[in-house]
């Protein structure tokens, strides 16, 4: 007796919580991989240092098709060198939103447990149940646009890095690139003004 396997389709909450969390340990990982990434490439192992990017966009993105079946010639060290640059440009672009996500999640969510009052001054306050609310409540957009810039800079580095695997590269990718860390860096801006 042979049985199948039905599988039920994931709803589309499920598929978008699972997308940012993936995009979000994606992005955790460029700034580290793209260090590793550049040494292994001055160091004249750039074809493995190209490897590392193909597995992480296959494991953690699930993209397929990145690599070229057959013979493909090694990247050159100055090609890896320069997606290594770019991907620490994204990593580093990425920093804010994660720490957006971590500082909203200690804030917000779990607003109760690290702020132990008194509560008279907080958003929602003056109980402890009303600034929870206020600050659960107030955490979820900001969570929402973390995870979405998290999403955006994950694509755009996966276009990126189908480009070491010898396909084609859209004509903005560079330029997104480049441009990525200027709000990233115009928010730190503002936000050590604010304290």
């Amino acid at each position: 007796m042979t049985t199948t396997q039905v599988s039920v389709p994931r709803s589309p909450v499920r598929r978008a919580l699972s997308s940012a969390g993936r995009s979000s340990a994606y992005c955790l990982v460029l700034l580290p991989l793209s260090a590793a990434a550049i040494a292994a490439a001055l160091a004249g192992r750039p074809g493995k240092a190209a490897g590392w990017w193909q597995v992480l966009r296959e494991r953690l993105l699930g993209a397929e098709g990145g690599r070229i079946q057959g013979p493909t010639p090694a990247p050159r060290r100055s090609a890896v060198a320069g997606h290594a640059a770019l991907s620490a440009l994204l990593g580093a672009a990425a920093l804010v939103p994660l720490g957006l996500e971590v500082l909203t999640v200690l804030r917000g969510l779990l607003y109760g447990l690290v702020d132990h009052g008194p509560y008279d001054h907080s958003w929602g306050g003056p109980t402890l149940a009303g600034a929870w609310l206020a600050h659960f409540a107030i955490g979820i957009p900001i969570i929402v646009a973390a995870a979405l810039a998290l999403t955006g800079i994950a694509a755009v580095h996966q276009r990126l890095t189908a480009a070491l695997a010898g396909r084609p590269r859209a004509p903005w990718v560079v330029p997104v690139a480049l441009l990525a860390p200027l709000p990233a860096i115009a928010f730190f801006i503002a936000w050590l003004h604010q304290i």
